[in-house]
């Protein structure tokens, strides 16, 4: 049997072609105001209604102890002692973002995802649920029927399973009991508005351009993210106020040069204002053959031996020699080109682009995730 394992594996590049000119975006796409965030919701339930699939109760207790718990508040009592077998019943934690704004009645979508052993949660129905903030309040309730998006089948001992079925989505499936608090311009209307990309000159271009659009000096950069503004007091021309800052115009600074790498699935991703310097690089393949062939071994007559299958393998190492090329890139696609020539897999330009960055030949910053 013969079997070829390549050291660099064969896996896809990606490069994102993003060297046009910067344009103008209305602010609301660059920033937000502070304060104005969402707040994470988590909770702990039973989804009951699986066909079978539910949590082996005798290796998750918790089930057991949370239905014996919630019968106890429907005013049902379960012997000590019993064993239930409850097939049909899956303890599940189920996570949800509370939006900023939010109001009392209004509805969000859960997250729902098994803690146990459930094979799948599909066709089951999420019972009323909690949902705390990390002060400990609860700010909503869920509850409702599970969309899973996997799909299985199973007979006969064998099965089949298409994504995982051990988690599921409710649309809408949490009401809401009541909001965060947010306190909007409490120091005489002032508000301070937050770049999501930090830039000195982002920073400096959105402060120009906010006090060209209402005339007059109300906005004043603190420093590469936030921005304070002078605001109405009054909350309703406060709300105009904002409404009319997220509407300006600006032009972000252009990113700077930067090349992104994956190192678990080898991908790799350039920038527009990615360069290259002048360099040589040479380049070759180093693959591992393993040819194995397998021989028996019959014992002598009469030895009350055993006739064994013995495997014989020869590994060898096979190395392709390269020669140094030139590579030089003034833009991406001089720099796709220049790589593309070295014939290089996405595994290997991982080291190559290391490579270059420390010779200085080139001029991005790298990121490796």
């Amino acid at each position: 049997m013969r079997s070829i394992f390549p050291v660099q594996a064969l896996l896809i590049l990606l490069l994102v072609l993003s060297g046009a000119a910067a344009r103008a975006e209305p602010l609301r796409e660059l920033a937000d105001f502070a304060g104005v965030r969402g707040n994470q919701l988590v909770g702990y339930g039973l989804v009951v209604g699986l066909d079978g699939s539910g949590d082996q109760t005798m290796q998750t207790p918790f089930t057991t102890q949370s239905l014996t718990s919630m019968f106890s508040q429907l005013g049902i009592t379960i012997p000590p002692g019993t064993n239930m077998q409850l097939r049909n019943v899956a303890g599940v934690m189920v996570t949800a973002e509370l939006p900023p704004f939010a109001r009392s009645g209004q509805r969000i979508d859960v997250v729902v995802s098994s803690v146990g052993n459930a094979r799948s949660l599909r066709g089951g129905t999420l019972l009323m649920t909690p949902l705390r903030g990390a002060d400990g309040r609860t700010y909503a309730l869920a509850q409702g029927n599970l969309l899973v998006g996997g799909a299985g089948a199973e007979a006969g001992g064998s099965s089949v399973q298409i994504n995982q079925q051990a988690g599921g989505r409710i649309s809408g499936g949490a009401v809401v009991e009541q909001g965060v608090p947010l306190d909007l311009g409490a120091g005489g209307g002032e508000l301070e508005l937050r770049l999501r990309e930090a830039d000195f000159g982002t920073a400096q271009r959105a402060v120009r351009a906010i006090n060209a659009e209402f005339g007059r000096p109300v906005a004043a950069a603190l420093d590469a993210v936030a921005i304070r503004l002078r605001g109405p007091e009054d909350a309703n021309e406060r709300v105009s106020f904002m409404a009319r800052v997220e509407r300006v115009q600006v032009t972000p600074e252009a990113a700077p040069a930067r090349v992104v790498i994956n190192a678990r699935t080898g991908s790799v991703v350039l920038n527009g204002r990615v360069t290259l310097r002048p360099a040589a690089v040479a380049h070759g393949n180093l693959s591992v053959v393993i040819d194995t062939a397998f021989g028996v071994s019959q014992p002598a007559p009469f030895s009350e031996g055993r006739t064994v299958v013995v495997p014989d393998s020869d590994i060898t190492v096979q190395q392709q020699h390269g020669s140094l090329q030139f590579v030089e890139g003034a833009d991406l696609m001089e720099v796709v080109d220049a790589l593309n020539a070295l014939g290089a897999t996405p595994q290997d330009l991982m080291s190559i682009l290391e490579a270059l960055k420390a010779a200085g030949a080139l001029r991005a910053e790298l990121e490796i995730l």
